[in-house]
């Protein structure tokens, strides 16, 4: 997409020679937080993407080297991964959320795809490998997922029997939760859509192609298609907020909306253009995109000097500024088919 490059000012500002703090008040980093590897994985994966554009920036180098870094400290000898750590830096879990996981095998296979040091490449395919025994204990849909998109990157730079049958094997149940949930007026994975929903799709879609699979390419052109009936109103992304979430044949909440979202669906959109070549997908990622710009349903700017507000509730937006929040911005400003 043919967007210019936000600063990196507030991603500099939550970052120091660690991490990067999870939460702020306002624009101001909140260091009782801590850091969290789920935000270094997505912090690692933007600077991934920035030096795609920008191979030279010193900035994402530098933060690219600390993300990777903490990356590395936080896998553990099982192969999984810590996920919170104290300002202190001690680790504050015996193990981490099955998210942090997965998305932390996301950012390790985009890594030893994208990564623009042949010794990083090397690095995060070890570490992934490393993971992928614990595939097994990701139960649910969105781990399951992150961990897709990261072994369907990692098979690009590199074909391994050890990736393409763990990408399998997680396919498969994703496909059977597909199977299982479907019925003709509710094309979807679960009883209820929830948080990060494109990341599914997607991940049916980047496993389809990489594992050359019909039918998973299929589940993901359908699932797609019952996301953007929900999501785009009248030209303009609406997300699923987490104010209760969407069941199946109840309402859909329409404010806590997170940034996340617009991300996710940014990257699908582009991802579902590149296999298809509708250019009705490219054009709703752009309005995905828009979302931050303040095309949304209070017609309100939610990102400002390289940073992005928390959320988009009824009442205006959260003003706090986030590690999460701000690294969904930055993804979608880089974004590229």
């Amino acid at each position: 997409m043919a967007r210019s490059l936000p600063p990196l000012d507030h991603v500099l500002t939550l970052s120091d020679n660690v991490g990067i703090i999870q939460h702020a008040v306002e624009s101001v980093p909140n260091r009782s937080t801590g850091y969290c590897t789920d935000d270094v994985a997505r912090a690692l994966i933007v600077m991934f993407k920035r030096l795609q554009h920008t191979a030279r920036d010193p900035d994402a180098l530098r933060l690219a080297s600390i993300y990777l870094a903490f990356m590395f400290d936080a896998q553990l000898p099982d192969g999984r991964f810590h996920n919170f750590m104290g300002y202190d830096r001690t680790w504050l879990d015996e193990v981490g959320t099955q998210d942090s996981c997965g998305r932390a095998m996301w950012a390790l296979g985009y890594g030893a795809r994208h990564a623009p040091r042949a010794s990083w490449r090397r690095v995060c395919a070890v570490m992934l490998d490393r993971a992928i025994p614990t595939t097994g204990w990701l139960e649910h849909p969105r781990a399951q997922a992150y961990a897709m998109l990261g072994l369907a990157h990692a098979l690009h730079y590199e074909s391994s029997p050890l990736r393409a049958d763990a990408l399998r094997t997680l396919a498969n149940e994703l496909a059977a939760g597909y199977e299982r949930e479907r019925t003709d007026d509710w094309e979807w994975f679960e009883p209820m859509m929830t948080y990060d929903n494109a990341r599914l799709p997607e991940a049916m879609l980047r496993a389809g192609d990489a594992l050359d699979d019909v039918r998973l390419i299929e589940i993901a052109r359908v699932t797609l298609a019952f996301l953007e009936r929900t999501v785009f109103e009248n030209g303009i992304f609406v997300p699923i907020g987490n104010d209760g979430w969407y069941r199946r044949g109840g309402p859909r909440a329409r404010f806590a909306q997170q940034p996340l979202e617009a991300a996710a669906m940014v990257d699908v959109e582009l991802a579902a253009f590149d296999a298809f070549g509708n250019p009705a997908h490219r054009a709703a990622a752009e309005t995905a995109a828009a979302w931050y710009d303040g095309k949304n349903l209070l017609a309100v700017a939610m990102a400002h000097a390289g940073g992005c507000y928390d959320g988009l509730e009824a009442d205006g937006p959260n003003h706090n500024m986030g590690a999460e929040s701000t690294l969904a911005y930055l993804a979608a400003a880089h974004a590229q088919e």
